[in-house]
């Protein structure tokens, strides 16, 4: 329990970029609504403190175990998506949209991502009420990698990026 409350006194970047109007309950109900899942409390505990954007140097990266095309060791988590309508803003309410346009599986909850690859609450196993599983998907390669077995435990293994002497975001291997 302490490892999370840590990370979550030192998860958020400074800036506006990605930032949802602070969340209440009732975005929380519809959020929920629209998913069709419930979210984990861990999220929520995050996202009380700043309704989505960029994490931390910190832990935006998250180790693996088997190789990817971004990394060998890692895959990047610099953004967290909010909760919300702001305009020009990817939300996770955007989730039933992208999962259809970029091919993934349901019921998932996009939580970072960028078309190509994304990180998401993976609700096939657990049920739309259960205890979803956070997942690595690469959509041009049509391959995913489960990272940990819930959110709580994907943010206590968050890391820094740079830790891996890889400070250039967007610098893929081959697989």
């Amino acid at each position: 329990m302490a490892r999370f409350d840590e990370v979550r006194a030192t998860f958020w970047d400074n800036g506006d970029y990605g930032v949802q109007q602070p969340l209440t309950d009732e975005m929380v109900r519809e959020a929920e609504r629209v998913l069709g899942v419930t979210l984990p409390s861990a999220l929520l505990d995050l996202l009380r403190v700043q309704n989505g954007g960029i994490v931390a140097d910190d832990h935006d990266a998250f180790p693996i175990s088997r190789p990817t095309s971004w990394s060998e060791d890692h895959v990047p988590f610099d953004h967290l998506m909010g909760i919300g309508r702001r305009d020009g803003t990817t939300s996770m309410l955007d989730t039933p949209y992208l999962v259809e346009e970029w091919g993934m599986p349901a019921p998932l909850v996009l939580l970072s991502g960028d078309g190509h690859s994304w990180i998401g609450l993976d609700y096939r196993t657990c049920g739309q009420g259960g205890k979803p599983s956070v997942t690595w998907f690469e959509t041009d390669l049509d391959t995913e990698l489960v990272l940990a077995r819930d959110f709580r435990s994907f943010v206590e293994g968050l890391t820094a990026g740079s830790s891996y002497g890889d400070d250039s975001v967007g610098d893929h291997v081959s697989v």
